[in-house]
Formats: C-alpha cells, structure tokens, sequence
C-alpha cells in the first residue's frame, strides 16, 4: 500500500500547532475556544488560512448552498474540529462527506476533547465524475 502524502508537510504543521493548544489548555473547553488558539498557532506558524468561511456545496457538480467549515489552510486542507468526549464513524463520515461536497483532497479531523489529542487524516482518493 503507497503512503499518499499530498500536503503532508502542511498537515503536520497543523497537527503541530494543535498538539501545542491541546499541550497548553488540555481538554475541557468549548471547540470555539480551541478555534481561537489554534488560529493564534497556525498564524505564529506562518500558516496561510482561512477561519469559518462559508464555501460552497456541490452536488453533482451543482453549487446547492454552503456551510462554514472551521479553517481552509492553504486552500487545500480542510480542517474540522471538534471538543467531544469521543469521536465516531459518523464524525469521520462528515469530513469525507465534505471533502466530496467542497471538491477538496486532504482533510484533518481534530478532537480536543480526549485526554490527548486526537487526529486523523483523511485523502479523497478519488476525483467524483461530475
């Protein structure tokens, strides 16, 4: 099995950043306030990000609406994050749904609400046919 690293030095510059926000204020805190940190670390980083921008949705190649998702770095990773208890297949779904949906390759899921940090990556692996 091949390693797909399409902007892997980009997403280990977020995770690093979020490692420092979860080292810094643990778990506990409302995903607004882990938003707010890691935006302060990935600036500090010299990252290149948005933060809640609304970007549309698509549909069979239709724009059918938009939502806010939590940062576009680089304009290519998107980022969701979340403060729970536990993650599940459902969350995991969500973020494959909207790299679909916003024509997007990489994905990080974050959780700052475990004991550590949790993450993970997700590659779109294939181009959908519109």
């Amino acid at each position: 099995m091949l390693l797909d690293n399409r902007h892997s030095a980009l997403t280990r510059s977020i995770i690093g950043c979020a490692m420092e926000v979860h080292r810094t204020l643990g778990s506990g805190f409302q995903e607004v306030i882990y938003q707010r940190s890691l935006a302060v670390e990935m600036e500090k980083a010299g990252l290149v990000f948005g933060r809640e921008i609304e970007m549309p949705l698509f549909y069979k190649g239709v724009d059918v609406g938009s939502r806010r998702v939590d940062f576009l770095v680089g304009e290519a990773v998107l980022v969701e994050l979340k403060a729970l208890h536990e993650l599940t297949p459902t969350h995991f779904s969500q973020i494959i749904n909207y790299l679909e949906a916003y024509h997007l390759e990489v994905g990080l899921l974050i959780n700052f609400g475990e004991r550590s940090l949790r993450f993970k990556r997700f590659i779109k692996s294939q181009r959908s046919q519109e």
